[in-house]
């Protein structure tokens, strides 16, 4: 897989750019945002990583001119800046995700591939999980050939446990990472879960949304009689 780095600071991109490739990733840099969006225009990446404050064109101008021209490469911003302002631009002007500088490269590669698993499950367009079906571009859901109908909120949470099968997600990681929510109170998460169950698991059909305790949950397929 190829990734585009848009970054000026010339340090950083030694950095991040050694450690992608240590990652068994390929790597091209792009010293500014007018050069880094003809790159990202023209060529062929699984992932743009890009800075907001570069020469000649700043992020935001970048991610927005990309998905103005129909770009749908996943984007992961790099920003200085920590406020909520300045994080929702981002992601209103097209970006995926975004992470604050000064960043762990532990978190920025755990990013990166969360990005591109999830991007890859949505040009398969269907995951299919035991007898749960989503239809990532359609926001439909099926279980056992019955369509279920959710709320946003569930959509995206269901979407987000499928897209991370077998692996946990903490009440925090889904308030701050899949609702971008932060604000919320503790229990929000378990009432969505309690109310994606309900509809999941009608009719006697096995638990798939699993608890683990004191942590979060997890989505795996399992036996009826299996608790939670």
């Amino acid at each position: 897989m190829k990734i585009l780095l848009v970054e000026d600071e010339a340090p950083i991109a030694a950095v991040v750019r050694r450690g992608l490739e240590e990652a068994r990733f390929g790597v091209e840099v792009a010293p500014d945002g007018e050069t880094g969006l003809q790159m990202a225009l023209e060529g062929d990446y699984s992932l743009v990583i890009l800075d907001l404050m570069l020469p000649r064109r700043d992020g935001w101008s970048v991610c927005r001119e990309m998905r103005a021209r129909r770009n749908t490469t996943p984007i992961l911003m790099l920003t200085a800046r920590d406020a909520v302002e300045e994080r929702v631009r981002g992601l209103e002007t097209g970006a995926d995700d975004y992470l604050p500088k000064p960043f762990d490269f532990s978190e920025l590669l755990a990013r990166v591939r969360a990005l591109l698993r999830r991007d890859k499950i949505h040009r398969a367009r269907v995951v299919r999980i035991d007898d749960l079906e989503i239809d990532t571009t359609a926001g439909r859901v099926f279980r056992d050939g019955r369509e279920l109908f959710l709320s946003p909120r569930e959509y995206t949470l269901l979407e987000a446990l499928a897209l991370n099968e077998g692996r946990v997600l903490t009440r925090e990681m889904i308030q701050e990472r899949v609702w971008r929510d932060g604000e919320s109170y503790s229990n929000t998460v378990d009432v969505h879960i309690g109310a994606l169950r309900r509809k999941l698991d009608a009719g006697g059909r096995a638990r798939l949304i699993q608890t683990v305790h004191g942590v979060g949950y997890t989505l795996r397929a399992s036996s009826p009689e299996e608790g939670a």
